[in-house]
């Protein structure tokens, strides 16, 4: 039983070994595909992948395939621009991947133009209709003609095959644009991409922290009925101090108070001229609200300091603990703790 068939199609030679499983194309093994299953193909990258990454590989994939038919053929064919145009039509039409023409050429500059049409890609973007553009087959002759004049060529698409227009038509030049260019520049895109990113994740958890850091330094503690505690914690610049009077001022009325006990424990020795003044001036807002500030948690060091600054935080009442604070505001107010 004769297991092995031959035919030529064109300027390209077909043979098949059956018993081996073999078939040739012009010498070289090829794998045969339905259009489906490479439509399949090409969507399991896009699906993993995602559709920016998989156009660079399917162009850059396209691309080094032409590379090689291109060298190889040089060799086989001795190919140059005066058969280029018969050789290039001739071996990828019985490779089924459409009708490719040639239609212009400057033998000088190297520059042609491609007509393509029906090819593989277009009938397998089609089969779902999703209005996909050809990529991996533009960037594919783009690399056959480098494998062929070994100099690098680049491609530009005048328009892509459509109701409107019957073929692609692709113009091809030497060009100083690589695939490896154009991957590190993906490359360049996305780690910018991802820093853009964390840059985003950093400021979003700052706001979160900063606004978390507003509320946990200008707490308003309602102890008992008509007393309120502020303790003040640490040093204050020009935000931190409008935010400690907003948000104290703000909450007062809503807790009836009649007392404010600024609790300055937390400020140790480290009064400074501008949280003096803060602390005269959120007591006279308070005052003006009806509402008395006495000064509590002041140690013997930080009395001195009192005393020695040049505000008039001494015309405040000042109490050496918290206790003492709560203590002297419901005798003011006629009560006491039974």
């Amino acid at each position: 039983m004769m297991m092995k068939k031959q035919i030529t199609v064109g300027d390209v030679d077909l043979k098949w070994d059956l018993e081996t499983g073999e078939v040739l194309f012009d010498g070289g093994d090829v794998v045969f595909f339905w259009t489906t299953a490479m439509e399949t193909f090409f969507e399991s990258i896009r699906d993993i992948s995602g559709m920016e990454a998989t156009k660079l590989v399917l162009e850059t994939t396209g691309f080094r395939q032409g590379v090689v038919v291109g060298s190889e053929f040089k060799k086989m064919k001795n190919i140059n621009t005066s058969n280029v145009v018969d050789w290039i039509s001739n071996t990828y039409a019985p490779a089924g991947w459409g009708k490719v023409k040639i239609v212009e050429m400057d033998e000088e500059t190297k520059h042609f133009t491609l007509h393509i049409q029906d090819d593989w890609e277009y009938k397998m973007n089609q089969l779902k209709q999703k209005e996909l553009e050809g990529i991996f087959v533009p960037s594919h002759y783009a690399g056959v003609f480098t494998g062929l004049f070994g100099t690098n060529f680049w491609y530009k698409i005048i328009h892509y095959q459509n109701n409107e227009n019957p073929c692609s038509v692709v113009e091809y030049y030497p060009s100083e644009v690589t695939v490896q260019s154009n991957i590190h520049e993906m490359s360049r895109k996305q780690e910018a991409q991802k820093i853009k990113e964390l840059e985003r994740m950093v400021d979003d958890k700052t706001k979160m922290l900063q606004n978390l850091v507003k509320e946990l330094s200008s707490p308003i503690i309602p102890v008992l009925e008509k007393i309120v505690v502020v303790p003040m914690i640490g040093s204050y610049d020009e935000d931190r101090s409008e935010d400690l009077i907003f948000n104290t001022l703000s909450q007062l009325p809503k807790h009836q108070a009649q007392f404010l006990l600024l609790d300055l424990t937390g400020l140790h020795k480290h009064i400074s001229v501008h949280t003096a003044r803060l602390i005269d001036k959120l007591g006279a807002a308070a005052r003006m609200l009806g509402i008395e500030t006495i000064l509590v948690g002041v140690s013997p060091e930080l009395a001195m300091v009192i005393v020695q600054s040049e505000n008039s935080l001494k015309k405040f009442e000042c109490l050496q603990s918290l206790q003492h604070g709560i203590y002297y505001a419901l005798g003011k107010s006629g009560r006491q703790i039974v």
